[in-house]
């Protein structure tokens, strides 16, 4: 007889009747996604995929034809001159870092104007470490948001300084209880931006945003973006990688320091991995919109349990983040334990907080994940900090992730009646 995950019948029945009250907002996520779907179809038929792109190179990766025709369809994607998508970017702070460095060199200043960047990205700015752009004495400010929106006055002020060259805009929450940013409101910050200075160049951390919107940063003013394959755009499917799309001078810059100097993107092999990437990103639109609605789910099962969330459930949706503000650290503990329970890989593993590299407290990470640390697959996790807001992610199928909040609800609720 088939065995199913043992989910106590009042949480079942919870998640059915929040499931019926959120169902109305699934109408609009699925035109979002029909239209990045299209933007995708185009951009391959644009650029003839055919499969003979998927075999890769290995050595230097010279004419790995592959390669540079995603970066092509990146390019379009996103409305952008051209694009860097490799395997070499670890992570989506080493692209993020060497797309600012595109734009900045000793005695320029790089002006933030979302508050602090997320924390890992803090250690390129103004980290005391070699290579960081504190060492090459580029400077850095950073205007606050004001009651959680952007001071477009003070942003205005700041960045009529001449030695601003790259304005930083960070679109997703990071590990901030801040909202999200639209892509309209990116837009006035831009506009605002380039009312008083017309060289900078302007810069958006578009992790975790890509698809949720029918259209990307570089369509309203920034000149320039960077983000993660293991979030949005690799649908799941992608190994590794980051990208970067924007003005061709700033992405062939940033390509010479991934590489370096003279070489930039000329080199880089692909390993056999074009055809995941490639796949991953004609996946991308729905596995983001399988996201959000895994999300919204949260959202509405939290807010029932009497936990404040961030977006609301109802709430437009500009990335795949959902927090939920526990107030405490022993229901935040059990929620990434449910987390954990309910992913397909390491189900059977207990999370617990660690020292994990790049974060000043510990860490709790909920990723049984197919690809480690894929935050576009079911996760959560929090600094161990207050007031102990967690940031949960993901989900490649609207039903699998809802059986992992339903679970981490049930841990909840159980430890609550112990």
């Amino acid at each position: 007889m088939s065995e199913y995950i043992k989910i106590s019948p009042e949480i079942r029945a919870l998640g059915r009747e929040a499931e019926r009250e959120i169902r109305p907002y699934f109408e609009r996520l699925e035109e979002i996604c029909d239209r990045n779907t299209e933007k995708v179809l185009a951009a391959f038929a644009k650029n003839r995929v055919s499969d003979n792109l998927f075999a890769g190179t290995t050595g230097y990766g010279y004419d790995d034809y592959g390669r540079d025709t995603l970066d092509k369809i990146y390019a379009d994607i996103f409305g952008t001159e051209a694009a860097l998508v490799r395997i070499g970017f670890v992570n989506g702070t080493h692209a993020l870092s060497c797309a600012m460095f595109s734009a900045v060199k000793t005695g320029d200043t790089v002006l933030s104007v979302t508050g602090p960047a997320y924390d890992t990205l803090q250690n390129t700015i103004t980290g005391d470490y070699c290579g960081s752009m504190k060492s090459y004495g580029i400077g850095y400010r950073q205007v606050d948001l004001k009651n959680g929106e952007p001071d477009l006055p003070a942003i205005k002020a700041a960045a009529a300084d001449e030695n601003i060259k790259l304005v930083f805009i960070q679109r997703s929450r990071g590990y901030g209880v801040r909202k999200t940013l639209s892509v309209e409101e990116i837009g006035e910050i831009c506009k605002a931006v380039r009312e008083v200075n017309t060289t900078a160049a302007i810069m958006v951390d578009n992790c975790y945003g890509e698809f949720t919107e029918e259209i990307e940063p570089t369509q309203v003013g920034a000149d320039i973006i960077a983000g993660s394959l293991i979030k949005n755009p690799g649908g799941g499917l992608a190994p590794t990688g980051g990208y970067i799309a924007g003005r061709a001078d700033l992405v062939e810059n940033a390509s010479y320091k991934l590489t370096a100097p003279g070489i930039g993107g000329e080199c880089g092999c692909t390993m056999g991995q074009n055809r995941l990437l490639y796949q991953g990103l004609f996946m991308a639109p729905h596995v983001t919109m399988q996201a959000i609605k895994t999300a919204m789910f949260c959202a509405k099962v939290m807010e029932k349990l009497g936990y404040e969330v961030s977006p609301k459930a109802e709430e437009p949706r500009y990335d795949i983040i959902q927090t939920i503000a526990f107030g405490a650290p022993d229901p935040l503990r059990r929620f990434c334990e449910g987390i954990q329970a309910g992913a397909p890989v390491d189900s059977y593993v207990t999370p617990e907080p660690w020292a994990m590299p790049g974060y000043d407290d510990q860490v709790i990470m909920a990723a049984g994940a197919f690809v480690q640390g894929a935050s576009i697959e079911l996760s959560a996790d929090a600094p161990m900090r207050e007031p102990y807001v967690c940031y949960m992610q993901g989900g490649l199928t609207y039903e699998s992730g809802k059986l992992g909040i339903l679970l981490a609800a049930d841990k909840i609720t159980k430890a609550k009646a112990q």
